[in-house]
């Protein structure tokens, strides 16, 4: 699992007007090993499309590519799956899906990292470790100490989340995160292809301390 977890979210680029698919370019060029692309809105032909360019160009870069919440379209994508307590749970996913495909799990208190443990996944993501502005419905922040207490809890990878920036993110690794999930720390002020990678590369190196 890489120290660095970028996160390709379609609303918070939509937001600074800037397209997915060159956010992705830049954030592989940047030295991303991994790409979630998360897409809470209703899925258009154009979104495919565009999914199936950043697909495109992870596999060019050698990068795992994980789409967020919807297995149909990591399946017609070849691409890994991360669900969410409230998606379709684990084990239905991974029988739709087959033992090859990357899967993630969301978890966010105790009792349900210890119930993620038995799930038939890759990995699991716990937090939000710190508030967050990229979830509508955050649940309640668990800090560092609650991600270390969690850590222990269970052998898979497990990926820290929420409000994490490259201020924070050496506490957290120190925790034992084996990676960091970031989304709004990855985005400047001013957005540009040569940005997005300069901040990406900002990250790598960090993770790499």
């Amino acid at each position: 699992m890489p120290r660095v977890y970028p996160i390709l979210d379609t609303g918070s680029l939509r937001t600074h007007g800037f397209p997915a698919v060159r956010a992705a370019a830049a954030f592989l060029e940047g030295g991303a090993g991994i790409l979630q692309l998360r897409h809470k809105d209703q899925w258009t032909r154009a979104d495919f499309d565009s999914a199936r360019e950043v697909a495109r160009l992870c596999a060019e870069a050698g990068a795992l590519f994980i789409v967020d919440d919807r297995a149909d379209i990591a399946m017609l994508l070849g691409a890994g799956l991360h669900v969410g307590q409230d998606d379709l749970p684990p084990r239905d996913a991974r029988r739709l899906m087959g033992s090859e495909p990357v899967i993630g799990f969301s978890s966010h208190n105790r009792a349900q990292v210890c119930a993620a443990g038995a799930e038939p996944v890759d990995y699991l993501a716990f937090g939000p470790v710190y508030a967050t502005a990229s979830k509508r419905n955050p649940d309640p922040v668990t800090g560092v100490e609650g991600f270390k207490e969690c850590r222990s809890l269970v052998e898979k990878p497990l990926v820290a989340i929420g409000g994490i920036t490259r201020d924070t993110a050496p506490a957290v690794w120190a925790a034992g995160a084996d990676s960091v999930a970031v989304i709004g720390d990855l985005l400047p002020e001013e957005i540009t292809s040569v940005s997005l990678r300069q901040r990406m590369e900002e990250w790598q190196r960090l993770a790499t301390k």
